[in-house]
């Protein structure tokens, strides 16, 4: 490793003893609760920000998932690679800091355009974490307990979008009774201003606090411990070139790969992007979920090329890739129904922002917690029983949450939908241990962070780009037949559980190969020139 490195690397030779494990993973819990605090206050503050600045339903899911998801995905695949190379610690430090400055700076946005720009600020740095910390955990953690772990590594998802909400709210309406005429607040800052500023802000000082942890070898774990790589940084300046456009053109050149594949790959995509944007009036969406497709097959492409054992790991198990498109149509769901139900309840009932972010944060959080942590050990406890065990958990979250969001979203009572939100958490929120745990156990060690970036990315374009936009979309699209603005939201998040049904294909799909695969991961990685001790 090079030279500046040195000093991180230093910790690796100290033995940790049993709790500093379980240190860690608090710790980053805790980074994983800033990330979707900072990602998911967006829900509770859309009313206001689509009052202030003229936002249509269609628009706003565009700026929470698209705008951010296309980012956070473009860029989680080298900084993945990076992770598998580089100092983790510090990348996730780097990381919190700069996502929750865009944040921050969120809290000084006056027009949409501004705001969608910190939000891609939000996205990239936002990108650094999970793929750092699933390999960081992996580490720490036998693979025993690699789902249980994970999952409770992932339950920061619903802490954090649960604080966010009650957060967001709380900050908004209080900030709005105190100054009702914006122009006499501090710097003409209005409420949902405000609550990013106060979201942001503290992030940056717990990115200090990241930067302290060891880090751990790599592959210890399972006895497989990797070298360190002498040149890391030469590795992102590579894997960046791969991902952006026209940069990734001389990238895959230098690869070896075909250009002219690569241009027709692009004029596919380009002539669906445009008959999706003529279908549905919507050109920044769909510009850029299709520039978010053609960079990932572009990396792929040059992937096969620059590392072929990993693109056949990836690639070439059916297993793994029926298990990173059934979670993320899963994700589908969970992230439409997770930002529009706080919008809905307003639009339904004589309530404020304030209420509905308290018990509806409240909620999600400790509904989100249990239902995590559960399915983590469910998850884990099947393992044993059947090599492909873990996947039971898919089938009991989609068996589980559809009858109760259509429950929830259909209720006449405040009360009860607030209670649902709880109850419909503890199956939609247990399955985020399972696919990156089974991504960990059919790959290397030195290939975990990029094949949990790629389930990220996965789950992102699948399920945060496209689940909360195409409730959206439909909402608008019902509104203009007729529906007032509640029905057409309801009948908009209804029709998007359908997609359950393409989950449970998937699911069957990766049960009936993960045993095999993973049994010849050694000999499959010993075919591919991988040295397997």
């Amino acid at each position: 490793m090079a030279a500046p490195n040195s000093s991180d690397q230093s910790n690796h030779d100290i033995k940790r003893p049993s709790w500093y494990s379980h240190y860690v993973l608090f710790v980053l819990v805790i980074v994983y609760i800033f990330n979707f605090i900072d990602r998911n206050i967006l829900s509770i503050l859309s009313q206001d920000i689509q009052a202030d600045l003229g936002v249509s339903d269609a628009e706003m899911g565009f700026l929470y998932g698209t705008v951010f998801a296309v980012f956070y995905a473009v860029f989680g695949i080298p900084l993945a690679r990076f992770a598998d190379v580089w100092v983790r610690r510090s990348l996730i430090s780097m990381g919190l800091f700069f996502w929750s400055a865009m944040t921050a700076l969120s809290g000084f946005a006056k027009s949409f355009p501004q705001l969608a720009a910190f939000r891609i600020g939000v996205g990239i740095g936002e990108a650094s974490a999970s793929p750092a910390a699933f390999s960081m955990l992996s580490d720490y953690y036998s693979p025993k307990v690699r789902a249980t772990v994970l999952a409770i590594y992932s339950s920061g998802v619903y802490i954090g979008g649960g604080i966010g909400l009650f957060i967001g709210g709380f900050i908004m309406e209080t900030w709005n009774s105190t100054y009702p005429i914006a122009t006499q607040a501090p710097m003409g800052i209005k409420g949902w201003q405000a609550a990013f500023l106060a979201v942001g802000i503290p992030g940056i000082f717990m990115a200090i606090w990241v930067r302290t942890l060891r880090e751990p070898k790599r592959g210890e774990s399972e006895g497989l411990v990797t070298p360190e790589h002498p040149a890391p940084w030469g590795v992102l300046g590579t894997e960046m070139a791969s991902m952006l456009p026209i940069f990734n053109l001389w990238g895959l050149k230098r690869a070896g790969a075909s250009l002219a594949a690569n241009g027709l790959a692009a004029v596919v995509i380009g002539v669906i992007a445009i008959g999706l944007m003529e279908l549905t009036g919507n050109i920044p969406q769909w510009f850029a979920l299709g520039i978010g497709v053609y960079v990932t097959f572009s990396w792929a492409q040059s992937l096969k090329h620059r590392d072929i054992a990993t693109f056949n790991m990836i690639f070439r198990s059916r297993a793994l890739v029926f298990t990173t498109l059934a979670f993320p149509s899963i994700a589908f769901v969970t992230y439409g129904v997770g930002f529009w139900t706080a919008p809905l309840l307003l639009r339904m009932h004589d309530t404020t922002p304030g209420e509905v972010g308290m018990y509806i944060g409240l909620g999600s959080a400790v509904g989100g917690l249990l239902g995590v942590t559960l399915g983590g050990i469910v998850g884990d406890w099947a393992k044993q029983k059947h090599p492909a065990g873990r996947l039971i958990v898919g089938f009991i979250a989609i068996g589980g949450t559809a009858p109760l969001v259509l429950w929830m979203i259909y209720t006449e009572s405040l009360m009860w939908a607030f209670a649902l939100n709880f109850l419909h958490h503890l199956f939609s929120a247990a399955w985020p241990g399972i696919p990156p745990s089974t991504a960990s156990d059919l790959v290397m060690p030195r290939m975990r962070a990029i094949a949990s970036a790629y389930y990220i990315l996965m789950n992102t374009m699948i399920g945060l780009a496209m689940g909360p936009y195409f409730m959206g979309q439909l909402s608008d699209f019902y509104a203009g037949r007729g529906m007032n603005a509640t029905e057409s939201l309801q009948t908009a998040i209804a029709s998007g559980l359908l997609i359950f049904i393409a989950s449970a294909v998937l699911l069957l799909l990766a049960w009936r190969y993960l045993p095999n695969d993973e049994a010849s991961r050694l000999e499959r990685a010993r075919a591919l020139g991988e040295p397997v001790n």
